[in-house]
């Protein structure tokens, strides 16, 4: 074969005979060098050959057409043994139809978040044998870094309507998918790590499981409640504030004030002159909305900080403020600041955070949208771990 198209087709050893080429498919026509092998059986050695057969091998698209190889393929005979045998074909692996580097285009394809139907019509095979070739990947059970994070993210896959998601928010690494989330489930799947002692922290959402496994299984470790869910119970909070407050006002202020909730969320630094002047005009028309926004913006601010001492100071005066005010829809709010006080802390001090996670979970979304949902658990999870590790 010419060194060009031995390039282009990366077929290596190949002698090139024939291309055909029609709309819907490219056809090549090739054989290989005539070398020397070894008996698979006595290991003698033989140049005879017994007989050629033609075998049609898939390959990858070129130039948008379905790639067909045509391979005249010796079958050498042993004069020692009688033992018969195909000779070697370094782009073609034993008893496959497809090459090396199709299998490589097809995972490839997986990283994009492509759905089996779509990559099946792209390279001309069944969707039943890109799953097979899903199937083929494997990831063991991995080992703790010191830093690690969990949620759960709903799957219906296994008969189960969530999934456990297990990563590492400082290498921005997967490092597992479970089947569960269920607290049993996770409590035998910890146990059969050995270094799980060495976990130095973890990385959750506000979730009391979630806590009581984390206590459990890494006894070492500190708990760290994710910045983002924090901050989203005072956001709640305000949130119904709001909504009782406008329900005592006309139908056309209470859709002004609906229209504006945006700005009334929006940080107070981030507002410019005439939107500032819309909040306070909405500010002055309720003490109860007034309290809230006041108490929504302190909350925002001392969640930047960054001293221990100074947080710890500042939580405090903003739980005492929150109580003493009239917006009972904060009370709810304060009662899980001090029950997980030392995970809020843990999160500001070290700045860890589970967003790496969050966003994992949203691209997990996206494969289950363009496969329709996946129920085959093990093929789910190779998906979400090919495409994410």
């Amino acid at each position: 074969m010419s060194n060009y198209i031995e390039e282009l087709f990366e077929l290596k050893g190949a002698i090139l005979e024939n291309i055909k080429s029609t709309e819907e498919s490219l056809n090549i026509f090739i054989s290989m060098k005539k070398e020397p092998h070894t008996c698979p059986c006595c290991n003698f050695p033989t140049e005879r050959v017994h007989d050629y057969r033609t075998q049609i091998i898939k390959d990858v698209p070129f130039l948008h057409k379905a790639t067909f190889i045509h391979l005249r393929k010796r079958r050498y005979v042993c004069p020692h043994c009688g033992k018969r045998f195909f000779e070697k074909i370094p782009f073609l692996p034993k008893y496959q139809r497809t090459t090396n580097r199709l299998w490589a285009f097809i995972l490839s394809r997986f990283t994009e978040v492509s759905s089996l139907k779509s990559i099946a019509k792209l390279t001309s095979l069944s969707q039943a044998t890109i799953g097979r070739i899903l199937d083929k990947i494997d990831y063991g059970l991995p080992s703790l870094p010191k830093v690690i994070a969990f949620d759960e993210f709903k799957g219906n896959a296994n008969g189960e309507k969530f999934q456990f998601i297990l990563t590492n928010p400082k290498a921005k690494k997967v490092l597992d998918i479970l089947p569960s989330r269920k607290a049993d489930y996770l409590y035998s799947y910890f146990s059969k790590f050995k270094d799980r002692n060495n976990v130095q922290y973890v990385v959750i959402d506000m979730s009391t499981a979630f806590k009581a496994v984390s206590k459990h299984c890494f006894p070492n470790a500190k708990i760290i409640a994710d910045k983002y869910h924090v901050i989203r119970q005072v956001t709640w909070a305000f949130e119904r504030t709001r909504k009782k407050v406008q329900q005592n006002f006309e139908p056309s202020r209470r859709k002004y004030f609906k229209r504006s909730r945006t700005l009334l969320l929006k940080s107070q630094d981030k507002l410019k002159d005439y939107e500032w002047q819309q909040v306070l005009n909405m500010l002055s028309l309720s003490k109860e909305l007034s309290q809230a926004y006041y108490l929504k913006n302190e909350f925002y601010s001392l969640m930047k900080e960054k001293d221990s001492y100074k947080f710890t100071k500042r939580m405090n005066n903003w739980i005492m403020m929150a109580q003493s005010f009239e917006c009972k829809e904060f009370n709810n709010c304060c009662k899980t600041f001090i029950d997980w006080f030392d995970e809020i802390r843990n999160g500001i001090i070290t700045g860890y955070t589970n967003g790496y996670t969050e966003g994992c979970n949203n691209k997990i979304k996206v494969i289950k949208r363009v496969s329709y949902g996946v129920r085959n658990f093990k093929r789910f999870r190779a998906r979400i771990m090919h495409s994410l590790t």
